[in-house]
């Protein structure tokens, strides 16, 4: 799949997570949802957030490179999304929703290997995948 595809599989896989989310938290989603965020508030967009503001989700459909390494510039981008996510109400479920992504080299999924690399950043940011069954779950 080139590059330029990658925008249309990344909004794909946005709505898949706005359907599972709605299912697994038997709530209304929202794409691309603007929420006050930081001090001063400034409106960020989240990929998917619940209709009470109690749930905010970030999509990232990323994979491993051909050569099965880390993308690096994916990875900072995750951690991008985690600056934004600390900063939202302290209340809400913070999720990043990644699709999974497994490599035999390495033996662990994109997920848990951001987990295992960047948990110290995570503070209360949840990692969730989705498989290719369409299996929304927890990343412990």
């Amino acid at each position: 799949m080139a590059n330029s595809d990658n925008p249309f599989k990344g909004k794909q896989f946005q709505q898949k997570v706005l359907a599972l989310a709605s299912k697994e938290f038997n709530k209304t989603f929202i794409e691309e949802r603007a929420v006050i965020i930081g001090k001063p508030g400034k409106e960020h967009r989240f990929d998917c957030v619940s209709s009470d503001l109690s749930t905010i989700i970030e999509c990232k459909c990323y994979s491993w490179t051909e050569g099965n390494n880390v993308p690096s510039a994916k990875m900072s981008t995750l951690n991008e999304a985690v600056l934004y996510l600390r900063n939202a109400e302290p209340s809400a479920l913070k999720i990043i929703a990644m699709k999974k992504d497994f490599s035999c080299k390495r033996n662990e999924t994109l997920a848990q290997y951001y987990l295992r690399t960047y948990g110290h950043l995570l503070a209360d940011i949840q990692i969730w995948e989705v498989d290719e069954q369409d299996h929304f779950y927890r990343v412990v």
